[in-house]
């Protein structure tokens, strides 16, 4: 007898949050994964087995080859720019640790494991870009999600040795993001929240000597306007030429304008919105930083593409001026 449709949206319900962030992990986009979620469970509605021992695993089939499909046409159409994930608030977010039945001993590899906000980092989600959407599914199910290389091969329609060539492909491709690894530890993030709080401060006064201090050497600046407003189509990169830009920026508006501190993807970052929208210029921005091994700063997102910031807050009500956030930083 085939399941009831209450039995299906129990299964549904029980296992949405870890569809959701399997998917948004695949896809680097919240929207893109809430409907990945919709669309699983209106096949599970359609076409679910008969006897279903272990929902997690169907379900979970669906949903990752339903987003290497996205990932493929993502690819094919292009992107205006450099592409940078869709950011999510996690202050108030509480990742379900995967519940999987144990396998044998020897099956599991677990060296280089990643952490599962580390896994929702932006350094994180941006370094899987180089990845092909097959080595991105089978990285996340392998090293984030605990997978098995049977498990996964059985998610993926594939055999267990092509699944453990494509793991090492993926991890050899992963090398560069692992030499500085986007841990969010309680240092890391406190050391992140100054830095940021410092470099607010500083574009507020447009003080480039002071904001090139901070930075480092190999300083690299990406911004994502997606083709809806002026950005660079290129990284920028140097210490001088990073400082330079956003020094323009500030000096291009009457002011900073309003910010707001909150936590993306695991680590502090600010939410800027502008009084004064002009021309192509972005109305608000969403700007994240990295930092070396010495608190200088080696990495920025700008994230400007409006599409990418309907999932982020800006709420005036909860908004601080920069001076109050960042003595909040500071303190």
């Amino acid at each position: 007898m085939a399941p009831l449709d209450t039995d299906i949206t129990d299964w549904f319900e029980a296992h949405r949050a870890f569809l959701w962030g399997l998917c948004y992990r695949i896809t680097g986009s919240p929207e893109d994964a809430e409907d990945l979620v919709q669309e699983t469970f209106v096949q599970a509605l359609e076409n679910a087995p008969d006897v279903l021992a272990q929902p997690r695993y169907w379900l979970v089939k669906v949903a990752v080859n339903r987003a290497r499909n996205l990932l493929r046409d993502r690819k094919r159409h292009g992107y205006v720019g450099p592409w940078l994930p869709g950011p999510i608030e996690t202050s108030e977010r509480e990742p379900e640790l995967p519940s999987f039945e144990p396998v044998v001993e020897g099956e599991r590899t677990l060296e280089g494991r990643y952490d599962l906000m580390e896994s929702v980092s932006l350094a994180f989600l941006q370094a899987l870009e180089a990845l092909s959407p097959t080595q991105r599914a089978v990285l996340l199910l392998t090293d984030v999600f605990d997978y098995s290389a049977a498990e996964a091969a059985k998610a993926l329609d594939l055999s267990v040795a092509n699944v453990r060539t494509i793991h090492h492909r993926a991890r050899r491709s992963m090398a560069t993001y692992n030499k500085q690894r986007a841990i969010p530890t309680d240092d890391r993030r406190r050391a992140t929240s100054v830095a940021l709080a410092q470099f607010l401060q500083l574009l507020n006064d447009a003080d480039m000597v002071g904001i090139e201090r901070m930075l480092a050497s190999d300083v690299r600046a990406v911004t994502d306007g997606g083709g809806e407003f002026s950005a660079s189509r290129r990284p920028i990169v140097g210490q001088a030429r990073v400082a330079r830009f956003f020094v323009k920026l500030r000096e291009s508006r009457p002011r900073l304008g309003n910010v707001q501190i909150v936590e993306l993807n695991g680590f502090p970052a600010a939410l800027i919105e502008f009084d004064a929208p002009m021309g192509k210029r972005p109305p608000r921005v969403a700007l994240a930083v990295d930092l070396d091994c010495n608190g200088r700063i080696t990495r920025f997102w700008a994230i400007a593409n409006s599409q990418k910031l309907t999932t982020i807050s800006f709420s005036k009500g909860h908004t601080r001026s920069l001076q109050a956030a960042s003595g909040t930083m500071r303190s």
